[in-house]
């Protein structure tokens, strides 16, 4: 009888999980949402820059900060789209912009949510609506495939269905595709559906509900060397200009791209051969 009973109790529990534990809030700027179980882990240390060192990208630095300020001090605030270029500085723009507001606004924290677990994210809302906390919900590298119904759980985020969205959460994500959607795959549904707009509308609809924008394109050469200046000045990482300027165009010709990534990488080999701890 108790292990029928115990059985019972184990399948209930798998239908009906208990409610995740509440963290203390208190004692972090950032938090991860992991599920099975549902739990809200610790960020202690942010893997984040500067925001003074991300060079290129100053519209959409500016706009984000003042959207993440707002909503910091209580007023209403936009989702946020990051969308564009590779390594050009999307979720270091995000992660730095929190990091600025969090020195002024405490009670902003960060919860990181991975694309893979949107389908949880009605759970995570209830979790935070109910705290006194503001949140910035960040999403990276967001991205849907043909057969990915993921896209339908962001809606509970992006529009919150007839509860709406928690006042005290704001959503940002990054993305490599302005629709969040791959083109050839908008483009086959415009060809292959019985009703091609409302086929596209379905797909493409999702982006239209970030209120922001943001696109990043690839850096110009003058942009990615100031970027590496910039490093050099923060870091104490003294090299005669032309030697520097010489070898990070040699390294950029190496990769065969230039962009944000590229110059943070050739950085941390110059910072390595200078004996430099960065």
């Amino acid at each position: 009888m108790t292990d029928s009973v115990e059985r019972i109790a184990a399948v209930l529990e798998r239908i009906h999980p208990p409610p995740p534990p509440q963290p203390d809030f208190d004692q972090a700027p950032a938090f991860v949402w992991n599920v099975e179980p549902d739990r809200l882990d610790t960020v202690t240390d942010v893997n984040k820059i500067e925001l003074s060192l991300l060079v290129g990208i100053d519209q959409a630095r500016d706009t984000l900060l003042d959207n993440t300020r707002r909503f910091a001090m209580g007023y209403v605030a936009n989702n946020a789209l990051l969308w564009g270029a590779r390594g050009m500085g999307k979720s270091s723009l995000v992660k730095a912009v929190h990091a600025s507001i969090y020195s002024e606004f405490t009670h902003l924290k960060l919860v990181e949510l991975q694309r893979d677990d949107l389908v949880s994210v009605g759970r995570l809302l209830n979790v935070l609506r109910a705290e006194p906390y503001r949140f910035l919900l960040f999403c990276d590298d967001l991205s849907f495939a043909h057969d990915d119904q993921h896209y339908k759980s962001l809606k509970a985020v992006l529009d919150g269905g007839i509860e709406g969205r928690p006042e005290n959460v704001v959503f940002y994500a990054t993305s490599n595709r302005r629709h969040l959607m791959p083109r050839d795959m908008i483009e086959n549904e415009r060809s292959s559906a019985i009703n091609p707009s409302e086929a596209v509308e379905e797909k493409v609809s999702l982006s239209d509900r970030f209120g922001l924008w943001l696109g990043f394109h690839p850096c110009s050469q003058d942009e990615y060397l100031a970027m590496i200046d910039g490093y050099c000045g923060a870091y104490a990482v003294a090299v005669e200009a032309e030697e520097l300027k010489a070898a990070a165009i040699q390294w950029q010709a190496t990769r065969g791209a230039r962009s944000g990534r590229v110059a943070w990488q050739f950085f941390v080999d110059l910072a390595g051969r200078y004996d430099v701890k960065i």
